[in-house]
């Protein structure tokens, strides 16, 4: 089986972690057996980027519209979020990763957000592979949030709308200085990206793969990470222009 080239590795893999659900109904199980085999996929991925020196990996763990599931799915989902948090730290300082969360913090239980805040203190000067939790997330409100907090700025005289292009949105993200994701993987068979990162997946590359997230393993990155190495990338360049800047 081939090797993904290192020199061409993408800076930033995104990953919408679906199929937990799916898996157990075929094992004839609970859903929420689907999602603690998943926290298992989490840790291989986890640990498959830091082995290959990707540096940013984001992974959609919960959205906002997650929320309008069933009370106690949600619940044994933050359970579970919070067990992963206080049994990864260890490993996390070990291996020099630098936990960081997107999405609304406020919404997530106190005694989870406890944990999560603490392990990204313990873990914020790791310089290592940087791990994103796409929490209580929505791109749709993440932009609103952004915009709002620009326009309060107007308001209050720190900005001026002409000043204001896509740097200054960037800025406000939640993903604001980091490199926008080179890759978007999604499993499970669906072909979308289900409000995940809309202003930063722009220019990424999209893999879609039947496999279940269960069943996603370090192969299974590493398919994708080849597929996306055989990709040219034009960002609105001809394919000779692209080639004269980036010769193989």
């Amino acid at each position: 089986m081939p090797k993904p080239d290192t020199a061409t590795l993408p800076r930033h893999i995104a990953i919408i972690m679906d199929g937990n659900g799916r898996w157990a109904e075929q094992q004839g199980k609970p859903r929420i057996m689907g999602h603690r085999a998943g926290v298992e996929s989490v840790q291989d991925i986890v640990r498959a980027a830091r082995e290959l020196g990707v540096g940013v990996l984001t992974l959609y763990a919960f959205s906002t519209e997650n929320w309008k599931r069933p009370p106690l799915e949600v619940q044994a989902l933050m359970g579970l979020l919070k067990s992963f948090l206080e049994s990864e730290l260890g490993t996390m300082v070990e291996n020099n990763v630098s936990l960081r969360c997107l999405g609304q913090k406020d919404r997530i239980p106190a005694e989870v957000r406890k944990v999560m805040e603490r392990v990204i203190q313990q873990t914020a000067g790791n310089t290592g592979l940087i791990l994103n939790l796409a929490l209580s997330y929505g791109g749709r409100s993440e932009i609103t949030q952004a915009v709002q907090s620009i326009a309060q700025k107007c308001l209050d005289g720190t900005l001026i709308p002409e000043k204001i292009d896509q740097a200054v949105l960037e800025q406000h993200l939640y993903t604001a200085g980091l490199p926008d994701p080179d890759l978007l993987i999604r499993t499970g068979g669906e072909a979308r990206l289900s409000n995940f990162l809309l202003w930063q997946a722009s220019y990424a590359e999209l893999y879609f793969t039947e496999i279940l997230w269960p069943d996603f393993r370090k192969q299974d990155l590493l398919n994708a990470i080849l597929d996306f190495q055989k990709r040219q990338r034009r960002y609105g360049k001809t394919g000779e222009q692209t080639e004269q800047t980036h010769p193989n």
